[in-house]
C-alpha cells in the first residue's frame, strides 16, 4: 500500500500530515508513505491513490472517497487549488480511476489526528491481509 502525502512544512494549517509522517512510517513500516507535490505528475503513482492530506469545515479525520464532492475554496497556497483541479482532471480524462483521501482536520492535535489515522489504517492493513 502506498500512501501520498501533501502538505507545506511552511505554513503550520497545511502541515500536519507532514508533521505526523515520522510517527506514521514508524507504526507502518509496510506502508510506503511518499512525499509529494501537487504540481508533481500524479498519474505516475497510479490508477487508484491514497492521499493523506488537511481539510476545512470538519471535526474528525475523514475518508473522502468521491472526490467529485470535493470543491476549491479558500486558497492559501497553490496546493489547495492544485490538488482538486488535478484530481478532477486526471479522472475525467480517464489518467486516475480511484482516489481515496484521509482528510485530517487542519486545527487537530497531533496526537489525536495520529490516533485517528491509525485507527483507519490498521483497519484497512487488517482488510488487504484477508484479501478484501
Amino acid at each position: 500500500m502506498k500512501i501520498l502525502v501533501f502538505g507545506n512544512p511552511l505554513i503550520e494549517k497545511d502541515s500536519l500530515a507532514l508533521r505526523i509522517l515520522p510517527k506514521l512510517r514508524d507504526t507502518f513500516p509496510n506502508i510506503e508513505f511518499k512525499e509529494i507535490e501537487p504540481s508533481e505528475s500524479l498519474e505516475k503513482e497510479g490508477k487508484n491513490l491514497t492521499i493523506l492530506d488537511v481539510g476545512e469545515n470538519i471535526d474528525k479525520v475523514e475518508i473522502i472517497d468521491d472526490i467529485d464532492k470535493l470543491q476549491i475554496g479558500r486558497i492559501y497556497t497553490l496546493h489547495d487549488f492544485d490538488l482538486t483541479y488535478n484530481l478532477k482532471l486526471l479522472k475525467k480524462i480517464g489518467k486516475i480511476k480511484k482516489v481515496k483521501i484521509i482528510c485530517i482536520p487542519q486545527d487537530m492535535d497531533e496526537n489525536k489526528a495520529f490516533s485517528q489515522i491509525q485507527f483507519i489504517l490498521r483497519k484497512w492493513v487488517a482488510q488487504d491481509m484477508q484479501g478484501s
